[in-house]
């Protein structure tokens, strides 16, 4: 059994050393300094190899842990962006011939480059890469992503509801994205004691300077206020050695504070080196021998984010305020509408029960359809009958009664079961658009059918099924389509 198994089995708190995977003699030095050492204050400290999060040199997770003799406790991510079932299964054959059994499935920001109006760019999203590498490796410990630092209902609540995907697709544990908002990670933790499948999850932490903070307001997902730019600007004029202080003891100090929420250990990034892990280690004792209840650090949380002259900081965006539990969205009159009437020629043509529908797979099942010059004439016909109702791109097997008819393509990233972790008050990561898991939430919501978002699980489209008719498919016998 991995130490990461064991120690969440086992209820000890644990810590995860993010690596993005260079290729630097001397990052390389300074890592198995850090792996060899194997703690951090008395908690497991165990590596973790990022997958395309930086630049295009950089090393797969595979080659990263390879490079420090493939350390048994070794956590691999896999990032699904333009990548398809071969490409995981590939990864899981490699990883299973090292003895490496420890996999954290995303969904993957946006890939460098990428605009909407560019050719698109399709993911293996998260929740059936989970499916697929539960199927495959049943024993493995597989982990997924959970982003509840959103200040939308719509974004909110769909974020919960995939999370709930995620628990039935085989997910063991969550990571959470990086953020500094405490009332958000309890409420994260609330959301997970109410599930069925109750599992353990790590927060995210970094010790946030203010070049770093530049950096990351223009990362998707991740929250950085200008309140807390202008603290971290006023401590860098103080001094250097100021504003490293202080953001070491707000380090230790969220570490500590995720520990008596209840969080089953951290997912640490931007360390290192040793010294830099063993000051962290001496800032976290120092903070632990002080520290009486969650209560006691809320307090000096807050407190460690203040400084006289300096304006209060707030983690909530300054026109976000839901938070889990409130509900006042509804779909719009147009939203309800376009829902009841798709539904309405669904039920007619496609239900499968009435005589139109019967009539119509009658038609689709002769083989004819399924090759040549039919089998385009058919494709061409259903993309110019759907482009202009739902922006199909006629993907080969339709899911729009599983996603209340809004396409899953036209998300620039192709997710069907819900959205990625990069919106920010319900606008997509692209920032053209309005993510289309708000819209598909408000519609879902207001037709009673947000079980849907949930439960319903859809798998990843397979790149050799794309562009052609989804309609002969949809009418086929069930039993032969089960094994899709």
């Amino acid at each position: 059994m991995s130490k990461l198994k064991q120690a969440l089995n086992e209820r000890r708190f644990v810590c995860v050393l993010e690596v993005v995977p260079q290729q630097s003699p001397v990052r390389l030095v300074a890592l198995e300094q850090i792996v060899q050492r194997g703690h951090l204050a008395g908690w497991p400290l165990l590596p973790a190899f990022a997958d395309r999060v930086g630049l295009h040199s950089d090393l797969s997770p595979f080659e990263g842990a390879g490079a420090l003799g493939d350390p048994a406790s070794s956590l691999l991510h896999f990032s699904g962006k333009d990548r398809e079932r071969a490409d995981l299964l590939l990864q899981m054959e490699s990883m299973k011939a090292r003895g490496l059994e420890q996999l954290l499935l995303l969904s993957g920001d946006r890939l460098p480059g990428h605009h909407p109006d560019q050719a698109p760019v399709r993911y293996l999203e998260s929740v059936p890469a989970l499916q697929i590498a539960r199927e495959h490796c049943p024993d493995w410990l597989l982990g997924a992503a959970l982003n509840p630092f959103k200040y939308r209902e719509e974004e909110g609540g769909a974020q919960y509801l995939k999370g709930q995907k995620k628990l039935l697709a085989g997910a063991d544990f969550f990571t959470l994205q990086l953020d500094f908002d405490a009332a958000k990670h309890i409420e994260a933790q609330t959301w997970m004691r109410a599930q069925v499948r109750m599992k353990p999850m790590l927060a995210c932490v970094m010790r946030l300077s203010d070049k770093r903070a530049a950096v990351l307001q223009a990362v998707p997902g991740i929250v950085i206020t200008e309140s807390m730019r202008k603290l971290l600007g006023r401590e860098q004029q103080v001094s250097q050695a100021y504003a490293s202080a202080r953001s070491l003891e707000r380090l230790a100090l969220q570490i500590v504070g995720l520990q008596l929420m209840g969080y089953a250990g951290v997912h640490v990034c931007g360390v290192h080196t040793l010294d830099e892990l063993l000051s962290l280690e001496q800032a976290i004792a120092e903070q632990r021998e002080s520290m009486t209840s969650l209560t006691d650090w809320i307090e000096r949380w807050h407190a460690s984010w203040q400084m006289p002259g300096a304006p209060e900081v707030c983690f909530v965006p300054a026109i976000g305020a839901w938070e889990m539990g409130q509900s006042n969205v509804a779909a719009t009159p147009r939203e309800r509408l376009r829902y009841a009437l798709l539904s309405m020629v669904h039920g007619q043509f496609f239900s499968r029960t009435g005589w139109l529908s019967r009539a119509l797979g009658w038609g689709m099942t002769r083989p004819i359809w399924k090759v040549g010059v039919a089998a385009d004439a058919l494709h061409a016909v259903e993309r110019t009958v759907k482009r202009p109702l739902v922006g199909c791109d006629t993907c080969g097997s339709c899911r729009l009664q599983e996603t209340l008819y809004v396409c899953p393509e036209t998300c620039p990233k192709g997710l069907a079961n819900g959205p990625c972790g990069g919106t920010r008050l319900n606008r997509c990561e692209f920032a053209d658009r309005e993510c289309v898991h708000s819209v598909k939430y408000r519609i879902a919501k207001s037709a009673n059918q947000l079980p849907v978002l949930a439960q319903t699980l859809i798998p990843c489209i397979e790149a050799g099924n794309r562009h052609r008719s989804s309609w002969p498919e949809w009418f086929e016998p069930e039993d032969s389509t089960a094994g899709r």
